[in-house]
């Protein structure tokens, strides 16, 4: 039998080969940093498709190794984002159980905590929960522990998982019991002697399984069979094992073993709903096995897959004669590209080794697929190693299985992983480049929708927009034939479409209005100013039809919308007037409209709000709130407003919201589930009209009117009370904006005049509800303060995106912030535009999706599809780009190409940062290729030095020693000519105009991707001829052989630079200061290639591939360089930037970030070299950085004063120490430094996190371990920002329960932290300093 689960703690895993522990340095100013991954991974590993969310909600699960993510495929084939969520740890298999009686599937993930976990998606939670974690082995990457591989049988009753070598275990599982999944479990080889058929075990590599059903019935139970592919040590083909689990006498018996001499067999698949048939896919071909008589394995059916029908897609080839760039410097040969997405099976040390997996003689199916739901004559699509797509079709005939196979639907690059979903639709997913969703048609594949993947990042340049008066990342991304750059910007992705002049000052409201109820598009908007209103016909282009459609254009609106069909109401200081503008009036043909007002009695209309037939209007001095309808007076159609009821407040109303829909309507979007889960409907709310108001008490009541003699009456109502951690009350906060929002319960929405947001919930349980409603039942129910959040310090104003009760809402404060209302608590998200004052959806045949924001007088229609699941806009490259520069006097982008268009060609091209064309380019020789470039000095201009390689194969022997090859070293002039007389350059341009050349960052008046095409992908072909006069070239001056790969070059001071070439680096410079002669003044030597190198005023870093980071002084007077510190490990550096002479940021290739330091500030001169660098803190990102900067700006909170008074220093300002880096998996962290007090609050803040049920690593990994790997134990460990963003996500009550979690033991704190005890924490000075982070890192 197998052993119990054992759920010990894991052990901490120390650096390779580290020396002697060294006491923790003193606290200095870059001890404490917390890191955020901004950008989650984008490279999907597994996918995983089932009922996760309810019954009739059928969903797509993405492994993305470090991340999971939750999406749905939508009618327009379109890829919308659910959720996405951390793991806290490294994902290696995963797959769905199906749970259909109990209503939800589960999602069963094996991963690096050693542990086989069990999820669940909590709705309530918004993200997958643990149902129970079984330990198979001890934390790690082991290849001999189980937790590589799990298949589960078709009926969910079966779960088997596999280790690279030897080993499996197979599990029965519990089809009712939730709270323990496993009923037996048993493994092979036995661990506690238990029973085995055979007399040897079987030993070997496993490379594929999968269970063999058997017809299961619920009254029939039936011993599981498992087949294995195998490779047997020593043996140079795999064979097919068959075993079976006797669960009565609980032993594995070795069944059968099927081998023929042939191609290598890779993998088994199972046929749906086959009892007893799978596919045994190998090179060249595959077999369909007949396995119901598992003693007699038979093949069936042989089909070739080098005779399959060739591809006659000719439009949608890619051709692939365009070969992987090698790994070199960088690590990105075949081997380290698939690295990226099995780092727990790659070994770093070795490194850049040119790949032995080269193009196989024969085809192979890389992925499948089977058709979901399908029962009679299953379906499955292949796709092969060489991109052909196929559908194969099993026959059952009287005469036996046929298989038919179609012409080859579609030719592209090799996927990872596809996925058949319901409504014809196919989701493919490459490695390194963007996946596609296709619609199968007859015979053909139509491209539907790109899902975006950015992976790898291999080098990135931040520039300021200042558009958007924040900072853009342009990113090296992809690979040949589909490397790309990419525009990486935070926050929601918004498409500017329309900006006007800055002529619209004094804006105090923005609307729009349809024409009818039903209307699907708006056809007005209206634009109140301090003493005037302008109403717009809607569309691109705006007509003013103000006096067309009735409006007074005088007076300042307070409010306006549509009555009736063809009845607008516009609300103003003085009257309520009643318009029926012509059916025409959106194209004004000068005919007068109907117009009819109602005036209140001897007082001033400060508020109003209008919905379907109701009108309600508020006074200020004396405050009453009206009721107002309309009425029909004769039979000439004409219409008057009158008054139904009015009462008197204690308070004056300080904002109105009506909700435009009937409470209960819900629409269709991936965040909302089925009917089934439709919310409670509070007592009231049933009949008659529902609206809110806000007052000056403060608090929020919601109101119900009903003509039926019910009248107004209140339902329910909110206290705005709030504190700080003094006990006085909070300034301000009177409610600005309320909404009304309805998805999986109903709440309340409130921005405050002082920057914050609330909600309100009704109570759930009944003695609360006993608590709140008192005994009188006509009393209203007290609503409960769910959560606070603060956003600014301008009053927040809420835009919903349509009248639906479940949309999304737009809060508009200090910036623009995206409500995302199926949350719990306050989960926002920053909007990628501007500040702005107003905002109001537009919906219009040419912009279905559009916001208008008013910014800076301007009006700016944009689009936004806040379901994106990245901001990242897409220029088509061709080649691999590896390396990138901004070059700030051109304004244009210096990207270095590899393999472009063939294999062994380089070039150096400039990129219009705009438009993505390709301005002029520079190739090098045949077979040379681009390793480093860097912008350097000479004299007062700036020419740009290039290494390269002029040597085939790897950089660097396994050993870390550098390889015998050769490099060059190029000397270009970026030349601003007035013709284009190169002979190595050629120049065009795919915009002609010229503003948009010398500004990037212009205004833009149109998007730069027209509506009728994909913004995410702008290609440069169609180019046209640049005018002569605006022509940058790169001009050679001059040229160097060097004895080695020149992979790493850095300017320092302002007349040199340094170069590498193999184990050796340069200082090199200019005598004259003339481009045309380098002369190379002195020379150091490491023992291993050297990867990078930076500097830092006087002093240099080194970055080996195995000694880790050296400090180096150069002597100018005598041309000497001496080493001055050196790495306290080994370590594989990736790369390093120094943030000051004595501190260094480095990231490895095992997927940490370290920051090192000198032991003092004092004169190293002439230090002993074996002194070593202290670590200060570390972070494992279980992601490789292969690039890593200093970062921008770092954006703070404006009421930072605000802060000062629970005792918080302005931790992050120092945005020169901010660090950048981004992954090979395509993810964005930021490093962000932050004060010492603010490390130790939030230091204790997510030690309770981490073992609180709701917070803790969803997969069970121990969080200590995970992010302490690679470093020695007594390091400072940088803050999880992504652990401490879950507290936000949690209502008062969950975090207060957080706070009182007790203290995790002693071994778990720092020894400074025992020396004196923490002080309590407060839940108000934790959520303010999280949202501080929150808004300065989104």
């Amino acid at each position: 039998m197998a052993a119990p689960e054992d759920e010990s703690s894991a052990q901490s895993q120390s650096s390779s080969a580290t020396a002697a522990p060294t006491p923790p340095p003193p606290p200095s100013a870059g001890d404490h940093y917390l890191a955020k991954c901004v950008l989650p991974p984008s490279v999907v590993l597994q996918v995983a498709y089932g009922y996760f969310r309810s019954p009739s909600s059928r969903d797509v699960v993405f492994g993305k190794e470090t991340c999971l993510e939750l999406v749905v495929v939508g009618v327009d084939g379109i890829v919308e984002s659910v959720c996405e969520q951390n793991v806290f740890g490294t994902i290696k298999d995963l797959a769905v159980i199906p749970r259909s009686k109990m209503g939800k599937d589960l999602l069963a993930v094996l991963s690096d905590s050693g542990k086989l976990s069990f999820l669940s998606f909590s709705n309530e939670m918004h993200r997958f929960s643990p149902i129970q974690h079984v330990q198979l082995s001890s934390p790690g990457n082991s290849r001999t522990q189980l937790g590589r591989m799990l298949t589960v049988d078709s009926s969910g009753l079966f779960l088997a998982v596999s280790a690279y070598h030897d080993r499996f275990a197979l599990f029965s599982l519990s089809s009712s019991s939730m709270a323990d999944i496993i009923q037996e479990r048993i493994f092979y080889p036995s661990e506690d002697g238990g029973k085995t058929s055979s007399v040897e075990e079987l030993t070997g590599t496993i490379w594929s399984m999968c269970f063999i059903s058997e017809g299961y019935t619920e009254s029939k139970v039936y011993d599981p069979v498992l087949a294995i592919v195998l490779n047997r040590k020593g043996s140079l083909l795999n064979e097919l094992v068959l075993f079976r689990w006797n669960i009565k006498e609980e032993s594995i018996c070795l069944i059968s073993e099927y081998v023929e001499a042939g191609p290598l067999a890779h993998s088994i698949v199972e046929v749906p709903r086959s009892s007893g048939l799978a596919f045994l896919f190998r090179i060249g071909d595959a077999l369909l096995m007949d396995l119901r008589d598992p003693q007699n394995p038979c093949c069936l059916v042989r089909t070739s897959l080098d005779l399959v029908p060739a591809s006659l897609v000719e439009e949608h080839f890619v051709e692939e004669s365009c070969r992987v760039q090698d790994g070199d410097d960088e690590g990105l040969s075949n081997v380290a590209a698939s690295a990226l997405l099995k780092l727990s099976d790659w070994d770093p040390m070795f490194i850049d080794t040119e790949s032995d997996t080269g193009r196989l003689s024969s085809k192979h199916v890389s992925s499948w697929t089977w058709e979901p739901d399908h029962i009679y004559n299953p379906r499955m699509i292949i796709c092969l190693d060489d991109g052909e797509f196929f559908e194969f079709e099993l026959i059952c005939e009287d005469d036996g299985i046929k298989i038919n196979i179609s012409e080859c639907l579609y030719k592209g690059l090799p996927c990872k992983e596809i996925l058949w979903v319901d409504g014809g639709f196919l989701a493919t997913f490459t490695e390194m480049a963007d996946g596609t969703v296709f619609k199968l048609g007859k015979e053909k594949l139509h491209w539907m929708s790109s899902i975006q993947n950015i992976a790898p990042i291999l080098d990135f340049s931040v520039v300021d927009d200042q558009n958007e008066k924040r900072d853009q990342m342009f990113a090296c991304c992809g690979v040949t034939p589909e490397g790309s750059l990419r525009i990486i910007r935070s926050g929601v992705n918004v498409e500017r479409l329309l900006k006007t002049a800055p002529v619209y000052q004094g804006i105090t409201g923005t609307w729009t209005v349809k024409m009818k109820l039903h209307d699907v598009y708006h056809s007005f908007l209206v634009l109140s100013f301090v003493e005037e209103t302008r109403v717009l016909s809607v569309g691109l282009s705006f007509k003013d039809v103000t006096d067309s459609v009735g409006f007074q254009p005088d007076v300042c609106t307070l409010a306006c919308g549509l009555v009736a069909d063809g009845l607008l109401v516009q609300i103003h200081q003085d009257a309520v007037r009643l318009c029926m503008p012509n059916m025409d009036a959106a194209q004004s043909d000068g005919s007068s409209p109907f117009v009819s007002s109602w005036f209140p009695e001897n007082v001033s209309i400060s508020l109003g709000a209008v919905a379907e037939n109701l009108i309600v209007v508020s006074t200020s001095n004396p405050c009453f709130l009206s009721v107002l309808g309309v009425k029909s007076v004769s039979s000439s159609h004409c219409c008057e407003i009158y008054e139904i009821q009015r009462v008197e407040l204690q308070y004056e109303v300080s904002c109105i919201s009506v909700p435009q829909k009937s409470i209960g309507k819900k629409r269709s979007r991936a965040s909302a589930l089925d009917d089934s889960c439709r919310a409670e409907i509070p007592s009231g709310m049933e009949r008659g009209y529902t609206f809110l108001i806000g007052t000056h008490k403060p608090s929020v009541e919601v109101l119900s009117f009903s003509e039926d003699g019910g009248g107004l009456r209140v339902l329910a109502s909110g206290m705005v009370s709030l504190t700080n951690t003094m006990g006085t009350a909070i300034r301000g906060c009177i409610p600005q904006d309320v909404r009304l929002v309805l998805v999986d319960q109903i709440y309340v929405l409130s921005g405050l005049r002082n920057g914050m947001l609330l909600r309100f919930e009704w109570p759930h349980c009944k003695e609360e509800m006993d608590i709140v409603v008192g005994e009188r039942d006509n009393s209203p129910v007290n609503l409960v303060l769910i959560a606070t959040r603060r956003i600014g310090i301008t009053p927040v104003f809420l835009v919903p995106f349509s009248d639906s009760l479940d949309s999304d809402i737009i809060a508009l404060s200090d910036r623009p912030w995206l409500l995302h209302t199926a949350r719990q608590s306050l989960s926002y998200t920053s909007i990628s535009f501007q500040p702005s004052t107003h905002a109001t959806p537009v919906c219009s045949s040419e912009c279905p999706q559009g916001i208008l924001f008013v910014a800076e007088n301007c009006l700016n229609l944009v689009e936004m599809v806040h379901s994106k699941r990245l901001n990242a806009q897409k220029f088509h490259l061709g080649g691999t780009p590896r390396k990138v520069i901004y070059h700030s006097e051109s304004k244009l982008l210096i990207v270095m190409r590899i393999d472009v268009c063939d294999a062994g060609t380089s070039d150096i091209c400039c990129v219009d940062p705009v438009s993505g064309s390709v301005l002029s380019s520079y190739k090098l020789k045949p077979g040379e290729a681009g390793k480093s470039m860097e912008l350097v000095r000479v004299g007062n201009e700036q020419v740009l030095v290039v290494g390269t390689s002029l040597s085939s194969g790897p950089a660097i022997l396994p050993s870390g020693e550098a390889e015998s090859t050769k490099g060059r070293i190029l000397i270009l002039c970026l030349v601003h000519t007035q013709n284009s007389d190169s002979g190595s350059m050629t120049i065009c341009s795919k915009d002609g105009s010229s503003s948009q050349r010398t500004s990037p960052f212009r205004d833009e008046q149109l998007s730069s991707s027209s509506l009728c095409s994909s913004p995410d992908d702008n290609s440069d072909d169609d180019d046209i001829k640049l005018d002569e006069a605006e022509a940058w070239h790169l001009k050679l001056a001059c040229a160097t052989t060097w004895p080695g790969m020149v992979l790493a070059i850095c300017p320092y001071l302002d007349h040199f630079f340094l170069a590498s070439a193999g184990n050796a680096f340069y200082v090199c410079g200019f005598p004259n200061d003339s481009p045309d002669k380098m002369k190379r003044f002195a020379v150091g030597r490491t023992r291993f290639m050297i990867t990078s190198l930076r500097t830092y005023l006087t002093r240099i870093v080194v970055g080996d591939c195995r000694d880790g980071v050296l400090f180096y002084s150069y002597h100018e007077d005598v041309k000497k360089l001496h080493q001055v510190f050196c790495d306290p490990a080994q370590r594989l550096v990736a790369d390093c930037f120094l943030m000051d002479a004595n501190s260094v940021a480095v990231s490895d290739r095992k997927g940490s970030i370290a920051i090192l330091s000198c032991k003092d500030h004092s004169d190293f001169e002439y230090s002993n070299p074996e002194s070593n660098l202290n670590l200060n803190c570390a972070y494992h990102m279980g992601e490789v950085a292969m690039a890593i900067k200093k970062g921008g700006n770092i954006y703070k909170l404006p009421a930072d004063d605000v802060l000062r008074s629970y005792g918080l220093n302005n931790g992050i300002d120092a945005a020169d120490d901010t660090i950048i880096a981004g992954t090979l998996l395509g993810s964005i962290f930021v490093f962000a430094p932050i004060s010492r007090e603010e490390y130790e609050l939030l230091e204790a803040v997510q030690a309770k996190l981490v073992v609180h049920p709701l917070t803790a690593p969803v997969l069970g990994n121990d969080h200590k371990e995970f992010r302490g790997r690679e470093s020695p134990p007594q390091a400072r460990k940088i803050l999880d920002g992504d652990m401490l963003a879950q507290f936000l996500e949690l209502t008062n009550r969950q975090q207060e329960s957080v706070l009182s979690t007790p203290q995790p033991s002693s071994s778990t704190l720092k020894e400074s932290s025992k020396q004196c005890p923490s002080p309590p924490l407060m839940l108000h000075q934790v959520v303010h300093l999280l949202e501080r982070v929150h808004y300065a890192l989104h």
